[in-house]
């Protein structure tokens, strides 16, 4: 049945991709031939021969928070000894280390500290646009959004509309993580349902707000919650292009990291050996992506989570980006991902070496001058020969 199914996925408009279908194809399909499919799709949706990537920064800027997710390193109590908030100036320096490599985006994403007034937010905002005109400041995830309503006593929209006013440019896709609530309530109970997070998504679609779309997975869920998550997001990107917005840029999938956190510790405890994924069930999951999202351009890979090599692979099935430089990561990286930043010269090389063109970005999508920097790479090792299971 799987064979049928793929095959109707051929050719440039293709039906549209049932949950049920994507399920069959998820858990039976043969993982070359539905990589090869995959790879015709994002051959007709992104025409040409270009692989994308950003020069950005990652800036965390508390690690305070009160959501007390399971599989989340990063985060400290009020109060705790290793707590912090950054300050205006330490941000902003943060930032002028990022113009010297001719960076167009900051990332910025932190924990939902309930000490932080919407003032802090938007005179922060304010502060970065006067000091880094050039830089798009792309701020604060729904459920930091939704924090800082309900510290000031705004909704959500009003709180979004005053900080895009402020100066803020997008709205990062974090705390998506897995929207179905029989496996997001388990693992974030006060982190709030789903449907929170996609509402606030859809607030900033319609204040024009660059979004993204985000998924984790890997934490014991069955493919059925897995597809669900992205009829979800698909779902919602139905109701932004009918209302003639941008909507999602992009889809960005990576599995749960596991080394240092509750969750990972829970598991190894209790035996959990269908938790995490590995780089064949990653893949398996962007093509699966690239062939559901008919109506979301750009799928990336994540070499924060699975490596350089992996990522690599992901552009032969699917992935059309390779992320970005990101200069530092303290989110991910405290579950335990060693390498939280990347060149450019080797997105470059990893590109050029699988046979594609790179081209750096704005987080639009829209593509900017690049030089060749690839040669700055010395002896950058082979991928790897992947075995599918």
């Amino acid at each position: 049945m799987w064979q049928e199914i793929l095959e109707s996925q051929r050719g440039e408009d293709p039906p549209r991709l049932s949950v049920e279908d994507a399920i069959i194809l998820y858990d039976e399909a043969d993982f070359n031939l539905l990589r090869s499919v995959a790879m015709e799709r994002r051959r007709y949706v992104n025409r040409g021969n270009t692989v994308t990537y950003m020069i950005d920064r990652n800036v965390n800027y508390t690690n305070v928070c009160t959501i007390n997710c399971h599989f989340c390193s990063f985060y400290r109590t009020p109060g705790h000894a290793e707590s912090y908030t950054q300050s205006y100036e330490q941000i902003s320096k943060r930032i002028s280390e990022l113009e010297d490599v001719d960076g167009v985006r900051v990332l910025m994403q932190g924990g939902v500290n309930p000490e932080l007034p919407l003032k802090w937010y938007t005179d922060l905002i304010q502060y970065l646009r006067e000091k880094h005109p050039s830089i798009d400041l792309d701020c604060f995830s729904p459920i930091e959004i939704e924090g800082i309503a309900e510290v000031c006593g705004k909704t959500t929209l009003e709180v979004l509309n005053e900080l895009k006013n402020a100066g803020m440019h997008g709205l990062p896709g974090g705390g998506a993580e897995m929207l179905v609530d029989d496996v997001r309530l388990g693992l974030s109970p006060m982190k709030g349902s789903a449907e929170n997070w996609l509402r606030v998504m859809h607030e900033a679609q319609s204040l024009d707000l660059t979004t993204s779309a985000t998924n984790v997975f890997g934490f014991g869920e069955k493919t059925l919650h897995r597809v669900k998550h992205m009829e979800k997001i698909r779902n919602l990107q139905d109701k932004a292009l009918a209302n003639g917005w941008e909507g999602f840029t992009s889809f960005i999938a990576w599995p749960v990291q596991l080394e240092n956190n509750v969750f990972g510790r829970r598991s190894r405890r209790r035996n959990q050996t269908q938790v995490g994924a590995g780089p064949t069930e990653y893949l398996r999951h962007v093509a699966i992506s690239r062939l559901f999202f008919d109506n979301i351009k750009h799928i990336q890979g994540s070499w924060p989570t699975m490596g350089l090599e992996v990522a690599q692979m992901a552009l032969f099935g699917g992935a059309d980006d390779i992320g970005s430089t990101m200069m530092e990561e303290n989110v991910v990286s405290a579950s335990g991902t060693e390498k939280t930043c990347a060149l450019e010269a080797e997105l470059q090389e990893t590109v050029r070496r699988a046979g594609f063109n790179a081209s750096r970005r704005d987080s639009d999508y829209n593509l900017l001058d690049t030089p060749d920097v690839s040669s700055n790479v010395q002896e950058f090792p082979a991928p790897p020969p992947l075995q599918p299971v």
